[in-house]
């Protein structure tokens, strides 16, 4: 008996050495995966070899890093260019609330100010102090800000990119670090504009006199491949700031991305599926190890284990802003009870997701299949793919939701 379990333990995880590579691909985000490719390399060996123990320290290493590694982002530019204001924006974060980066029409930053997440104290914004300043020096600016800290800078100007910028930049290139250069206050000029021009005013038209006033400027000082986002500090999903996001997402290293994607606030649909995304796959990874450490046949997932799920569900609904303090919060600024605004959202009642024969019970009989037809690619037979598809309808579910939420601030009834 013991030889045939030990014959069950070594298919199944030959199984799931051969599924490895093809299924994280799969599952892991088009911008780049959790995993270094070095890891992934250094898995599929591990499994192949037998050392599933192994497997499952280095994947809980990753996670946990993932988790705990710093994020530190400069937000430079001219005074009064509207720094402090997007910061705000970035954390969620009103003006008037308790810890949040002080605004004004001068500059308000004398030094460099760190500003963590309210969710992810991992992840600190610096305010920088303004490089419109009579006293502004680029040799010495870098250093007086300890430029070595940061992993990219955002610089902020409210009208045009000056020579300053430009030396800023020259400055920050030969510490190879990247920099994204932002063009604030952009729905201000346009409702000026509005108002100049109400019977030849054109959004698109101004859009594009902004953008190419900005390039213009940038390449007479001999910058002419620079990239310019237009962004509205008190409207984050209007204009660029979707690309700069993406943009941004696409440029970190791999450790960062999800620190950095679970920070950023939902100012698009697109952006809820990057979280989504990125969530989708530690529940892959938390599965593989359970899977490596178990791989052996008939233990499955423990349902009465309410507790657990519970805090699963809450915290995705912590990562999309369906929390109840944020969820009020939207009740406030679109002036309706809080009740009306969960009415549509069907993340709030865990026992509604998991009882009875429910979409729940559904999702572990797909699931039980799944195992079965891929020879056990979840858990090497342990059913782990229960837990994958349980948490997978969890994160569907609160990623909804987020949608709602976002369709509800922008206008479009629940």
């Amino acid at each position: 008996m013991e030889v045939l379990d030990l014959a069950h333990k070594d298919a199944n995880i030959q199984s799931l050495a051969s599924k490895f590579m093809p299924c994280y691909r799969m599952i892991s985000s088009r911008f780049g995966s959790l995993l270094s490719e070095d890891t992934i390399a250094w898995i599929q060996s591990a499994l192949e070899e037998g050392r599933v123990g192994e497997v499952a320290s280095r994947i809980q290493e990753t996670l946990e890093a993932s988790e705990n590694i710093p994020l530190n982002i400069a937000v430079t530019g001219e005074s009064g260019s509207g720094k402090s204001t997007f910061i705000n924006a970035i954390r969620g974060i009103g003006h008037e609330e308790k810890d949040s980066a002080s605004t004004g029409v001068v500059e308000t930053t004398m030094k460099a100010t760190p500003y963590e997440h309210p969710k992810y104290p991992n992840v600190k914004l610096w305010d920088l102090p303004g490089i419109g300043t009579p006293d502004f020096c680029p040799e010495t600016y870098l250093d007086q800000v300890q430029i070595d800290q940061y992993d990219f800078f955002i610089i902020f100007s409210s009208s045009r990119f000056t020579v300053n910028h430009v030396k800023l930049v020259q400055e920050i290139r030969k510490m190879k670090k990247k920099f994204y250069f932002v063009r604030s206050m952009v729905d201000k000029d346009l409702e000026n504009e509005r108002k100049s021009k109400p019977k030849t005013f054109s959004k698109e038209r101004v859009l594009q006199i902004m953008r190419d006033y900005c390039l213009k400027n940038l390449s007479d000082e001999g910058m002419s491949e620079a990239r310019v986002f237009l962004v509205s500090n008190f409207d984050l999903s209007n204009y660029d700031f979707p690309k700069l996001e993406e943009t941004l997402v696409k440029d970190l290293p791999a450790c960062k991305r999800h620190a950095f994607l679970l920070a950023l606030p939902d100012v698009s649909e697109a952006a809820i599926d990057r979280k989504k995304a990125a969530l989708q796959e530690r529940i892959w990874l938390q599965a593989l190890k359970t899977g490596a450490l178990a791989a052996l046949p008939a233990v499955g997932f423990i349902l009465n284990d309410i507790d657990s799920m519970d805090k699963c569900l809450k915290h995705y609904r912590n990562v999309f802003g369906v929390d109840d303090a944020s969820l009020l919060q939207v009740a406030q600024r679109l002036e309706r009870s809080v009740e009306e605004i969960k009415a549509p959202l069907k993340s709030l009642d865990l026992l509604a997701l998991i009882k009875g024969e429910s979409a729940m019970d559904q999702l572990l009989k797909v699931g039980g299949g799944f195992c079965s037809a891929n020879g056990g690619i979840m858990g090497a037979g342990f059913h782990i793919g229960k837990t994958y598809y349980i948490h997978l309808h969890f994160l569907n579910t609160v990623a909804n939701d987020a949608k709602i939420l976002f369709r509800g601030i922008l206008g479009i009834p629940f």
